[in-house]
C-alpha cells in the first residue's frame, strides 16, 4: 500500500481574549485525563453537547426552563471540542489529517446544529439565524483557503475565538430565559432578531475584509507575470 501523503505543518493562529487563560486550563485538564479518556471520545462528547443544545433549544418552545439544557450542552461542547486536539497534542499521539477532517466536519456539524436550534427556537427567527450561519461558514472557508495558500489556520477573529462566541451564545440563551419571547421592536423583527442580524452582517464584513487582506498578500507574492 502507498503509503499516505505528508501534509505541511499548520500554524495556528489563536489570538482570541481568553486563549492564554484557557490554554493553562486546559493543559491543567489534558494532564489530569485518565489513559481511557481519548481524543476520539472527546470530539463524541462535543458532539453531544451539540446534540443538547438543539434539543435544548426546540424543547423551550414547550418551556424555557428546557434552555438550561442548553446552557449545559455548550459547557460540554467546549470540554469536547477545546481538549480532542490539546490532548492528543499533550499525549504526541497526534494524527493530523484524520484530526484535522474529523475536527472540522464535527465544528461544521455542530454549528449547524446550534443555529438550527435558536432559529427552531421561539426567540429568534431562522432567517436571522441562518445569516449568522452563512457568516460562520464564510469565514470558515477562509481559515481553509489560508491553509491552502499560506499555511496558517486562522482561529480568532476580532480578538474572539470559539470559546468567546460560546459565552456570548451561553449569555443570549440566560437573556431568552430573563426576558422571554420578544415582541417586535422594528419592522417586525425583534431585539434578538436584530443581534442575530447584526452579528450575521458582522461576520460577513469582517470575511470581505480579511479576504482582501489576503488578495493583497498573496498579489505581491505572486505579481503579474509579462
Amino acid at each position: 500500500m502507498t503509503p499516505p501523503p505528508e501534509i505541511a505543518p499548520i500554524t495556528r493562529i489563536q489570538e482570541n481574549v481568553l486563549a492564554r487563560a484557557e490554554r493553562r486550563v486546559l493543559n491543567r485538564l489534558c494532564a489530569a485525563m485518565p489513559k481511557w479518556v481519548t481524543p476520539d471520545k472527546l470530539t463524541a462528547l462535543g458532539m453531544v453537547g451539540a446534540v443538547m443544545i438543539l434539543c435544548g433549544y426546540l424543547a423551550s418552545n414547550a418551556n424555557a426552563a428546557w434552555l438550561w439544557l442548553s446552557i449545559a450542552g455548550f459547557i460540554l461542547h467546549w470540554l469536547g471540542d477545546s481538549l480532542d486536539g490539546s490532548l492528543a497534542r499533550f499525549r504526541k499521539i497526534e494524527r493530523p489529517r484524520y484530526g484535522y477532517f474529523l475536527d472540522h466536519s464535527c465544528d461544521g456539524l455542530a454549528t449547524a446544529m446550534i443555529v438550527a436550534g435558536i432559529g427552531m427556537s421561539p426567540y429568534v427567527a431562522m432567517d436571522a439565524a441562518l445569516l449568522g450561519l452563512a457568516g460562520y461558514l464564510l469565514l470558515s472557508i477562509h481559515a481553509f483557503l489560508t491553509v491552502r495558500v499560506l499555511g496558517e489556520l486562522p482561529l480568532t477573529y476580532l480578538n474572539l475565538g470559539p470559546t468567546e462566541v460560546r459565552l456570548i451564545l451561553i449569555a443570549l440563551t440566560i437573556a431568552f430565559l430573563v426576558f422571554g419571547v420578544p415582541r417586535p421592536v422594528w419592522q417586525g423583527e425583534t431585539s434578538f432578531d436584530l443581534i442575530a442580524w447584526g452579528a450575521g452582517l458582522l461576520m460577513i464584513g469582517v470575511f470581505i475584509v480579511q479576504t482582501a487582506g489576503k488578495a493583497r498578500l498573496l498579489a505581491k507574492q505572486e505579481p503579474p507575470r509579462a
